[in-house]
């Protein structure tokens, strides 16, 4: 019986916002739209890794949709995500390190799901800085914008323990399908890198988490 409560216990604790809060500015995005004119299928073709990017700005509409795809609220009442997680605990937080988009000025954001907002913590292009972090990769830098997932194990680790960190590795596959697949969808371009030094990459974004993978997102 005990091994069944520790399977099912957090689910009862989907209600809960998860979630890191900061002070600071805070820009409201555009309503995620839910239908698009690809196709699941096409967009399944069509995925690549882009690394090469136009020097053209996203527009903030585009933004929002990306962040929704990776980490929006797509059921209310129980505060669902968009990116399947295990026993609903959500261990990621989603930063932006914006460099070019229309509307909004650079810096570095952390999206708030419940909110389906952006709040500023720190204002200035971190690109090149960040690119450095990640072992001098020129997409990282060149990018109009870097999704950068960050992971807060316990989250999930004090409901399933050790095997919890595997858990935690697979939702950072089901976000970043979500944001390729959502990225081909609008005509953009994006690539998961995982080659970078945790610890500058967290600095940057000012974050006490586990930095675990940067999706640069850019105009191919």
């Amino acid at each position: 019986m005990s091994s069944l409560l520790i399977l099912f216990k957090p689910y009862f604790y989907s209600f809960r916002e998860y979630g890191v809060k900061y002070e600071g500015e805070e820009v409201m995005l555009p309503e995620p739209e839910l239908k698009g004119e690809m196709s699941v299928e096409e967009a399944i073709a069509k995925r690549r890794s882009i690394r090469y990017y136009k020097d053209r700005p996203l527009t903030l509409k585009q933004l929002s949709q990306l962040l929704w795809a990776a980490q929006g609220i797509t059921e209310e009442k129980k505060k669902f995500r968009a990116a399947p997680s295990a026993g609903a605990t959500y261990p990621f937080e989603i930063y932006v390190v914006v460099g070019y988009v229309e509307g909004l000025k650079p810096g570095v954001y952390h999206y708030d799901p419940f909110n389906h907002s952006l709040t500023l913590i720190k204002e200035g292009d971190y690109r090149t800085e960040l690119q450095k972090a990640a072992l001098n990769q020129q997409w990282v830098g060149k990018a109009a914008v870097d999704i950068v997932l960050v992971a807060f194990y316990e989250r999930t680790t004090k409901y399933y323990g050790e095997r919890g960190y595997r858990y935690v590795y697979m939702e950072a596959g089901h976000i970043g399908q979500n944001i390729y697949l959502q990225a081909v969808a609008l005509g953009l371009g994006t690539v998961a890198v995982g080659a970078f030094h945790d610890k500058e990459v967290a600095k940057i974004i000012g974050t006490d988490g586990n930095p675990i993978y940067i999706f640069p997102v850019g105009v191919p």
